[in-house]
This record gives C-alpha cells, structure tokens and sequence, in this order.
C-alpha cells in the first residue's frame, strides 16, 4: 500500500477578501475530488486573502498508479488561471 501526498504553495493573485478566496479554492477542491477521487483539503493560510496551502492525497496499492494520478493532479492546478504555483511537494509512505 502506498500513501502518496501533494502539497501546493499558492498565490491567488487578485483576491480581496477571504469570501473569494474561499470560493477559488472550494471549485478547484470540487474539480480535484470529482475527476480523480483524491482527498484535498486547505492545511495552511487559511486567514490570508492571496496565499494558500492546498494539500491532496491518494492511497494506492500500486505506486506507479499514485505517481500518475498526482501528476495528472499537479497538471490541473497548474491549469488553473486564477492560481499559481509558488512550490509544491510530493511525499510517498
């Protein structure tokens, strides 16, 4: 059984108000579960309005399987035009 784990370091340029950082990170959370059924939640910078931690994890019997659906995760964040990407990091257990 592996564990894999991403985390995001994000910039959310543009945001005023936490009222729409919540709404960004709510749809890309939604868009990450929906279409690869991975677990995602906000871990840090929750009361800062541009910077977000956004974190996901998959558990996977096959480590090649999680090594694939974390880069087909971390390509969709990418995408996304109202974030950027300042660090990410992968852990496996």
């Amino acid at each position: 059984m592996v564990v894999s784990v991403i985390a995001w370091e994000l910039h959310l340029e543009g945001c005023s108000s936490l009222k729409q950082k919540r709404a960004i990170l709510r749809s890309l959370k939604d868009r990450l579960r929906g279409r690869h059924n991975v677990s995602v939640a906000e871990t840090d910078h929750q009361d800062t309005w541009q910077r977000a931690e956004l974190c996901a994890a998959i558990v996977s019997s096959d480590r090649r399987h999680a090594e694939q659906v974390l880069s087909r995760i971390d390509a969709l964040v990418a995408s996304d035009a109202r974030v950027r990407i300042i660090d990410s990091t992968t852990y496996y257990y």
